[in-house]
């Protein structure tokens, strides 16, 4: 039998349980293990792909015209893909490579104690009101090293509100939806604009040759835009999510988190500011001759910088906390090195687990087909109910943000869709740079709900090491208010900008055009 105590604890365990939210997370975290999702998931899958050939499902893609069937992988053919590609569609789960990689760098910087140092300079002179600001704006800037900010800034921002007493689920939840629900926002051109302009073109170019959609298309709004998520995201956590976590629960949070990572006896063994200022001095070299290795002529990174950065902030961790370990005297030996690093790969294995069956669904439902069916049909559902042209730009935001539910990647999404909806709109009057803004609002909304998002995973882990029974209802509850406030604010502020008239990046013209004419 329960005493009153133990209730109270097992419901406060993730927050305040009550309201919409708390009921959200009580569901969700009452699914089985997220391991057991992801394993549910696939094998219905399966039974969808097979029931979906049985019945003829399919779409006609309606740019080139060809017929998108259901792939049944139940079949002997699907079933001989399935087996053959299982263990690559693990080590080819885009998130694990990365995830270890920058991990390796980042855990022995934790367990020599150098994330702990800097993190306290960083408290004392960052006044406490402007951390939370701090966080989403340093997650919205994070997509210029594509998705390493998944995997660098949630431990960071855990441990700094550890540091401040605050919830350490917190300050994950704040930097998350900067990386996530801010991912198209930032305030300079990003790897993901050429891609997403490439496309535009292209799509623009079937109905007029003489279109050229640029790579600073949306720039102007994007700049904006990282404020204005900031700002979003900033309010939602004061006013909403922080609020949820009394200080019982964030006491005991930060006692289960310090027991994980080892933070006490790093500090019991830290002393001075010698060793910080040794490995400030290694950081600031390795992150020149990084540079270097970038921006000089000829220089072997000067194309690749960008698929380079996970490695390049392996060692810019590293270096340091190597330094910083031999100077604070926690690290003595190479064996020590070797132990920290078995140590951060140790406390990954949870992630590993949980790749590998979150590849399986990922790659399985990509290569049945129904997300792409799912796909058109929206986008055919969307093009005939003759919308306004300033509801047709809210239309395709909301359509974006559903189908980032089933089809992560934001690429291969405006892929299809582009070829449909520019062309179309273009007709109607509307942009293409106007409807490629439409398209980036929508796709970033629901990043930090959407179950296909594959760092959705490593979000899991790291709220692990404080709250062990977290899951997807966890995640949920936390991120659904902040997803909910960008998907009605966003909206708005591009259709009062374009209603401004001012333009979205350098060089475009008008938002809105003078429909064409039949003939």
């Amino acid at each position: 039998m329960k005493n009153k105590h133990s209730e109270h604890s097992e419901h406060a365990e993730h927050g305040d349980s009550g309201g919409f939210l708390g009921a959200v997370e009580r569901i969700g975290n009452r699914l089985p293990d997220p391991v057991t999702l992801f394993l549910l998931g696939a094998l219905l899958v399966l039974v969808l792909s097979q029931l979906g050939a049985w019945l003829g499902w399919s779409a006609v893609n309606p740019t080139s015209g060809v017929e998108v069937v259901v792939t049944p992988l139940l079949s002997g053919e699907g079933l001989e893909w399935v087996w053959t590609m299982m263990v690559e569609n693990f080590t080819g789960f885009a998130p694990l490579g990365v995830v270890l990689v920058a991990m390796l760098g980042i855990g022995v910087a934790e367990r020599t104690g150098l994330i702990a140092g800097i993190l306290g300079i960083l408290i004392r002179i960052t006044p406490r009101k402007l951390v939370i600001p701090g966080l989403v704006f340093a997650g919205v800037l994070s997509s210029l090293a594509t998705d390493a900010g998944y995997v660098v800034l949630p431990p960071l921002a855990a441990a700094i509100f550890v540091s401040m007493g605050r919830s350490p689920l917190v300050g994950i939840a704040a930097v998350f939806v900067g990386v996530g629900g801010g991912f198209s926002a930032n305030l300079a051109v990003t790897a993901l604009d050429p891609m997403l302009a490439g496309a535009t073109q292209d799509a623009a170019r079937l109905i007029d040759d003489a279109v050229v959609v640029e790579v600073t298309a949306n720039w102007y709004f994007m700049i904006a835009s990282t404020f204005l998520v900031t700002l979003v995201g900033w309010l939602v956590t004061v006013f909403v999510v922080e609020p949820r976590f009394d200080p019982q629960e964030v006491a005991r949070q930060i006692a289960v988190g310090r027991e994980a990572t080892g933070d006490d006896k790093v500090e019991a063994e830290s002393s001075g500011n010698g060793p910080l200022f040794a490995s400030l001095a290694s950081l600031v070299l390795v992150a020149t001759g990084l540079v270097l290795l970038v921006v000089l002529p000829g220089a072997p990174l000067a194309e690749v910088w960008a698929q380079a950065m996970v490695p390049m902030l392996f060692v810019l961790f590293l270096v340091p906390g190597v330094v910083f370990g031999i100077a604070n005297g926690t690290i003595r030996n190479d064996r020590d090195v070797a132990r920290m690093l078995a140590e951060s790969m140790s406390s990954m294995g949870g992630y590993v687990v949980l790749a590998f069956f979150c590849g399986q669904f990922v790659a399985w439902f990509k290569e049945s087909g129904l997300g792409t069916i799912l796909a058109i049909n929206g986008i055919e559902v969307l093009s005939s109910w003759n919308l306004p042209r300033e509801l047709l730009v809210v239309a395709v935001i909301l359509l974006t943000a559903g189908l980032n539910l089933f089809i992560g990647s934001a690429s291969a999404k405006w892929f299809l869709l582009a070829p449909v909806f520019v062309p179309l709109f273009l007709g109607l009057g509307v942009s293409p740079e106007l409807t490629q803004a439409a398209y980036r609002v929508g796709d970033s909304t629901t990043n930090i709900i959407a179950p296909l998002n594959p760092y959705l995973v490593i979000i899991i882990v790291f709220m692990r090491r404080y709250v062990p029974k977290a899951g997807i209802g966890s995640v949920f509850s936390l991120m659904l208010p902040y997803s909910i406030a960008l998907l009605l604010v966003w909206p708005i502020f591009l259709l009062v900008w374009s209603s401004l008239g001012i333009p979205l990046g350098p060089d475009n013209g008008p938002l809105f055009l003078e429909p064409m004419t039949a003939g």
